[in-house]
C-alpha cells in the first residue's frame, strides 16, 4: 500500500515540478530587452501561457466533471454521459458565434479577454459544491450556471487566441510553422497538468479543490494575458473600433455586444438541462447546415462542386470518429474508475495519456507524412479518414480483448488503457489535422468560413453522439456494469471498423473528385494557423505532398 501511495504522490509532484520550470522559463523570458526569444517574437510566448493556463482549466474540471455527476449530484451513469455529451457539443458550437463576433466586430484581443473572464467566474462557480446528495436542490442550479459560463466562455476564447498567433507573422513567414508547433505544446502541456493536478486534487481532497486549481488556472491565464497586452503588437485588434464606438440606443454598441453574450449564457444555462432541445437542436440545424451546402455545390463550377461533395462525405464522418473518442472523459472514464486495476491512481489522470500521446506521437506523423510524400506514398486524405476509423474501432475491440482475457470478475489491467488511447490519439492524428486542411484547401473562397464552421458543427454532433453511446452504457437502470459496456464497445468497435473499410475501397474514387492536379493557391483564402484550430486534436503536419 506504501508504494501505491508513493506513486499518487509521485505523477502530481513530477508534474508541479515541470510546472515550476515553465513557470522559471516564462519569467524569464517576460524579463527579457530583446523582443524575440528563440527566432520567435515574445508575444508568441504570452499566448502560450495564456493558452496553456486555459487548457489546464477546461481539461482539469473535463477529466473530473462524470465523477462530479454521478458521485455528488448523484445521477445515474447514463445521465451523467448524456450531460458530459451535451456540455461538450455546446463547448464546440459556440466557438462559431465567438468567431463570427470578433471577425466583424471585437477583434480577437477583445473577444479572447471577454471569454477569458467569463471562464475565470465558470470555473470558480465550479468550486461550490453545495450540499451534494442529490440533483434537484436550488443549489445545482449554481452548476448549471457555472457550466453556461464555461461553455459561452470557451466560445469567445478557443479559436481566436489561435488567430492571434498567426498575425504576429507575415503570411510568407517560415517560422509560422515552428510558432504554432511551440503554441499547440502549450495547448497539449496545459491539458496534461490539468488533467493531472485537478483530477489529483478533486479525487483526493475534495471537489472544489480540484475544480479550485482549475480556477486558478484560469485566473492566471487571464492575468497573463492582461498584463503582458503590450507585447501582442498592437495585434489582435477590432476591425472596426469605429463601429463598436457607436451609440446603439444609447448604448455603446462594445458593451450590446457584451451583454448578448451575457444572454447566451442563460440560453446555455436552459439547454444544458434539457439535452433533448440540444438533440433536436444539431438534428434540425446540422441538415439544414449541409442541405446548404449541397445546395451551393450546384451553383459553382464542375471541379468546385466535386470539392464541395467531398467536403460533406468527410465531414459526415466527423460524428462517428468523435462519438467513439469521447467515449474518453465519459464512459471511459467511470470504466477505469470502477474495473480497472489502477494501482491507488486516481481514474481522472489516466485522462492526461491522451494529450501526452500527442505531445510524442504528433512530430512522428507530422515527419511521417512528409517522408511517405517523397517517395509518392503517402495515403490520400479519404484513406487516411479511414485508416483513423479503423484505429478508433481497433482501440475498443483491444480494450474488450483485454477485459475479457482476465475474466469478467478480475480487473481489466492497465496495460489496456493505455493501449486503448495509444490507438485513440494514432486515429486521431490522421483525421484532426487532416481534416482542418482539407477543408482549408478544398473549399471555394465564397464558402471557407461556412464550410470552417460545418467542420466544427459536426464536431459537436459528435460529442453528442458520444454522450448517447455513454447513456447506452449504462443498460435500461442507467447503472454501468462492466459486461453491458463492453457489449456496447464491442458494437461500436465492429461497426466502425466496417465504416473505415468502406471509407478505404471508395477512397480512390473521392481522391479523384478533388481534382488537386487543378488545385491552385489562393493566399487570401488561406486560414491563419490551420493545424491548431481543432485544439488540441492537432499535431503539426504538412499535406502538400499527398499523393494525387
Amino acid at each position: 500500500m506504501a508504494s501505491k501511495g508513493n506513486l499518487v504522490a509521485v505523477i502530481p509532484a513530477i508534474a508541479v515540478a515541470f510546472l515550476l520550470v515553465l513557470l522559471v522559463g516564462g519569467a524569464s523570458i517576460a524579463m527579457s530587452s530583446k523582443p524575440e526569444f528563440a527566432g520567435h517574437p515574445k508575444g508568441l510566448y504570452v499566448l502560450f501561457f495564456a493558452e496553456m493556463w486555459e487548457r489546464f482549466s477546461y481539461y482539469g474540471m473535463r477529466a473530473l466533471l462524470v465523477f462530479y455527476l454521478t458521485k455528488h449530484w448523484l445521477f445515474s451513469d447514463g445521465e451523467a454521459n448524456l450531460i458530459y455529451g451535451a456540455y461538450n457539443s455546446l463547448v464546440y458550437v459556440t466557438p462559431v458565434l465567438g468567431g463570427y463576433l470578433a471577425d466583424r466586430y471585437l477583434g480577437q484581443r477583445k473577444a479572447v479577454l471577454f471569454g477569458a473572464i467569463l471562464l475565470t467566474i465558470g470555473h470558480t462557480m465550479m468550486g461550490f459544491e453545495g450540499d451534494g446528495g442529490g440533483n434537484s436542490g436550488a443549489a445545482i442550479n449554481i452548476f448549471w450556471l457555472a457550466l453556461a459560463f464555461i461553455i459561452v466562455g470557451t466560445g469567445f476564447l478557443k479559436a481566436n487566441i489561435s488567430v492571434i498567433v498567426g498575425q504576429l507573422y507575415p503570411r510568407t513567414d517560415v517560422r509560422r510553422d515552428g510558432a504554432y508547433t511551440i503554441f499547440y505544446i502549450g495547448i497539449n502541456v496545459g491539458a496534461t497538468l490539468g488533467t493531472i493536478l485537478a483530477g489529483w486534487l478533486g479525487e483526493t481532497y475534495g471537489w472544489s479543490y480540484g475544480f479550485g486549481a482549475a480556477g486558478v488556472g484560469m485566473l492566471l491565464g487571464l492575468i497573463v494575458f492582461v498584463g503582458f497586452k503590450p507585447l501582442l503588437l498592437g495585434h489582435g485588434e477590432s476591425p472596426d473600433p469605429a463601429a463598436l464606438a457607436r451609440k446603439v440606443g444609447g448604448i455603446r454598441f462594445e458593451h450590446v455586444l457584451y451583454g448578448l453574450g451575457l444572454a447566451s449564457i442563460a440560453i446555455a444555462w436552459a439547454l444544458i438541462q434539457y439535452r433533448d432541445v440540444i438533440e433536436l437542436l444539431l438534428a434540425v440545424s446540422g441538415f439544414a447546415l449541409l442541405g446548404y451546402v449541397l445546395f451551393q455545390s450546384f451553383r459553382v463550377d464542375r471541379e468546385a462542386r466535386h470539392r464541395l461533395w467531398v467536403i460533406l462525405f468527410l465531414i459526415a464522418l466527423n460524428p462517428v470518429f468523435w462519438g467513439l473518442f469521447e467515449q474518453a472523459g465519459g464512459s471511459l472514464n467511470l470504466y477505469t474508475d470502477r474495473y480497472v486495476d489502477r494501482g491507488g491512481v486516481p481514474a481522472s489522470i489516466f485522462q492526461s495519456i491522451n494529450p501526452l500521446y500527442i505531445v510524442l506521437l504528433g512530430p512522428i506523423f507530422a515527419w511521417l507524412w512528409v517522408w511517405l510524400g517523397k517517395r509518392g506514398l503517402e495515403p490520400s486524405t479519404p484513406a487516411k479518414f479511414g485508416l483513423a476509423l479503423l484505429q478508433v474501432g481497433f482501440a475498443f475491440l483491444v480494450f474488450v480483448w483485454g477485459a475479457n482475457s482476465v475474466g469478467p470478475g478480475v480487473a481489466t489491467p492497465v496495460l489496456f488503457v493505455f493501449l486503448v488511447y495509444l490507438f485513440q490519439t494514432s486515429g486521431e492524428l490522421c483525421l484532426s489535422p487532416v481534416g482542418l486542411s482539407a477543408m482549408n484547401r478544398l473549399s471555394p473562397k465564397t464558402l471557407a468560413s461556412l464550410i470552417m464552421g460545418a467542420w466544427f458543427y459536426m464536431t459537436a454532433v459528435g460529442q453528442f453522439v458520444a454522450g448517447k453511446i455513454g447513456e447506452a452504457t449504462g443498460g435500461e437502470g442507467g447503472v454501468m456494469t462492466k459486461e453491458g459496456t463492453l457489449a456496447v464497445y464491442d458494437t461500436i468497435g465492429w461497426w466502425t471498423i466496417g465504416i473505415g473499410v468502406a471509407v478505404l475501397l471508395v477512397s480512390p474514387f473521392v481522391k479523384r473528385l478533388m481534382h488537386l492536379e487543378t488545385l491552385e493557391d489562393d493566399v487570401d483564402h488561406a486560414l491563419a494557423g490551420e493545424q491548431e484550430i481543432g485544439e488540441p486534436k492537432a499535431a503539426g503536419f504538412n499535406t502538400s505532398n499527398e499523393t494525387r
